[in-house]
């Protein structure tokens, strides 16, 4: 499991110029984290940029003007282009992630709360994916087709499996049905959100000994 508990411990506060670099597991992350302060600042009207720190370092780093003045409109189309160029994200993607924070965001009081809530999504969903799909980490990456179909039954198991044999799995899978249902994503976002991590895990080098 220490393969993802790297992902989800860094605080917002922590994000350095150099985290900006594109292509590995740590950036995939980084850009993530921008989109949703982008959105989030967008969406609520957010002029505090102090209260973004991710989305504050993506900007000064690519020195990216503000539009109309509005934070998070420019910031948001940039981050978009790269995690779609770079990672081929889709755009329902993005729209999911889009409705699940207009429907749980209401105002700068809420995005904490969400915030929290989506670490918690992320943290148990990736704990389970690592306990179900530890040998198919093994596979060559060349087979990106079928780990994505593996990624996908296993996300489709968490969400309507309920004969787990061991008990902390079930639970874990009651909560990320809670969170869900809560946030508002999909299957298919899932898959894609997990997919991703799980392939980029595997391009990761290997701690030394």
């Amino acid at each position: 499991m220490n393969i993802f508990s790297k992902l989800f411990s860094k605080k917002q506060a922590e994000a350095t110029e150099e985290t900006v670099r594109v292509g590995g597991m740590e950036d995939f992350m980084t850009l993530i984290r921008v989109y949703y302060q982008a959105v989030m600042a967008a969406q609520l009207g957010i002029s505090n940029i102090n209260f973004l720190p991710d989305m504050a370092v993506f900007k000064r780093t690519l020195k990216i003007p503000t539009q109309n003045n509005k934070l998070g409109i420019a910031e948001k189309t940039r981050c978009r282009k790269m995690l779609a160029d770079i990672y081929g994200l889709t755009d329902s993607f993005f729209k999911e992630i889009d409705n699940s924070i207009k429907k749980n965001c209401k105002n700068v009081n809420d995005v904490k709360t969400y915030l929290f809530m989506f670490q918690g999504f992320s943290q148990d969903l990736m704990m389970v994916i690592g306990n179900l799909m530890q040998w198919k980490f093994r596979m060559p990456s060349v087979l990106k087709k079928m780990l994505r179909n593996m990624t996908e039954k296993t996300i489709h198991d968490i969400l309507t499996k309920t004969d787990w044999k061991d008990d902390g799995v079930r639970k874990t899978c009651t909560n990320i049905r809670h969170y869900q249902h809560t946030l508002g994503y999909s299957e298919s976002w899932m898959t894609e959100y997990v997919y991703n991590i799980v392939l980029l895990a595997k391009k990761e080098p290997k701690p030394k000994a």
